[in-house]
């Protein structure tokens, strides 16, 4: 199994491409939890990710016949551009097999590093499969993006960097997709930190690692959907599941919605960007996932800032709507001079700011004497929300929340 030694040697491999990443203590999110809260801004890393290292101490330890050879993988974007960069620094060719609907600025990002991007597939294991082909074809060597020892080791040289930036350390907050991340992670803290506990976290819609421990065995699911798609994996690694089972203390889970509202904070409150994958850690403290005492010192991994920006604008969106600061509404007004002056009055007066009104008389849905009208609203918080509504309700309107 992975040892601390590994991730030691990783280390001095690793430290010549990959970036030290800061540890920022969080006053705003300390207040929101009362945790101790320090973030690891691994978003900041070169690349967007944390793939870098991991995709390096696999690269530089090949032969020189297999570097030679050159390099294949699969990905949904950021080991993508991990090892398209990594081989490139190494004078080694890669071909990189990414998911037909992998996001544009991943796709774009990884042919500037240098990666010959090959598009396969509807999700990672698709793509996964295809470049095995490619693999048997050409005698190229397989850089897998989790299930591998040097990989494994170069993502722990996040963990060695935790443990000698926050020494006072009680809990690290890890996303899991493969799991090569967390193993690396745990392997460096808990050699060190006995007592520590390591959290691992996934979307909902993508928890074989979480399936699997409660399970006893690993599973595999059928299809993965979620925002995050960085962690979108239909199955954990053979050798990750290893390290989890001894070294993780718990493994939860989040949903779209919570990795939105996550996403949407760091952003508004930490000035900081990061993908949906980047935000799970923080959203499983935010939404108490799991339990931690008054004061106790929790750093969640924000493992990459790589988002698309129409998915950035649809997450943020999300956001906003989930913490009551975005409403969209629908109701029926008679079709007569001064009913739309009238609901826009209410809402006024409830101070609440209008984004857009859409006024439709041909709707089947409606009463030829009525029309259908959608509003879109500014507002400040659930209260702010649920004022306005019973105010519309009050004054006789129906009123629908739109998605």
């Amino acid at each position: 199994m992975l040892t601390l030694a590994d991730v030691r040697a990783a280390r001095e491999r690793v430290e010549a491409v990959a970036r030290r990443t800061p540890l920022e203590y969080s006053h705003t999110f300390s207040e929101m939890t009362g945790a101790e809260v320090y973030l690891k801004l691994e978003n900041t890393q070169r690349t967007g990710s944390f793939k870098i290292r991991g995709a390096t101490n696999r690269i530089v330890t090949l032969s020189d016949e297999e570097q030679d050879a050159g390099v294949v993988t699969a990905s949904a974007g950021n080991h993508a551009q991990g090892v398209a960069l990594a081989a490139s620094r190494a004078g080694v060719n890669s071909k990189i097999v990414m998911p037909e609907y992998a996001p544009i600025s991943k796709v774009k990002a990884t042919e500037r590093y240098g990666g010959d991007v090959v598009l396969y597939g509807n999700d990672y294991d698709e793509a996964q499969a295809k470049a095995h082909e490619i693999e048997a074809a050409e005698g190229r060597t397989y850089v897998h993006a989790f299930d591998d020892e040097y990989v494994m080791a170069g993502q722990g040289t996040i963990g060695l960097e935790i443990a000698e930036d926050c020494p006072d350390l009680d809990t690290v907050v890890v996303p899991i997709g493969g799991g090569g991340l967390i193993s690396g992670i745990s392997t460096a803290i808990k050699e060190q930190f006995p007592d520590a506990r390591v959290i691992g976290v996934q979307a909902e819609q993508a928890s074989s690692a979480a399936d699997s421990l409660n399970k006893g065995s690993i599973q595999t699911i059928d299809e993965v959907d979620t925002i995050a798609d960085g962690i979108a994996v239909r199955r954990i690694g053979d050798k990750p599941f290893e390290v989890i089972r001894e070294r993780v203390d718990e493994v939860v889970t989040v949903s779209d919605e919570e990795i939105a509202v996550a996403l949407t904070y760091l952003l508004e409150r930490a000035k900081t960007l990061v993908e949906g994958a980047g935000a799970v850690a923080l959203a499983a403290l935010l939404f108490q996932k799991f339990d931690y005492e008054e004061g106790e010192v929790v750093v969640p991994a924000l493992c990459g800032g790589n988002i698309d920006m129409n998915t950035l604008t649809t997450v943020v969106m999300r956001g906003l709507v989930e913490t009551g600061r975005y409403l969209k509404i629908r109701t029926e007004l008679k079709d007569r001079p001064g009913s739309l002056e009238q609901l826009i009055g209410i809402i006024a007066a409830e101070k609440a700011n209008i984004y857009a009104v859409r006024h439709d008389r041909t709707s089947r849905k409606i009463a030829l004497n009525a029309t259908e009208v959608e509003i879109d609203l500014e507002m400040r918080g659930p209260d702010h929300v649920e004022s306005l509504l019973g105010e519309l309700r009050e004054a006789g309107y129906d009123v629908e929340v739109l998605d």
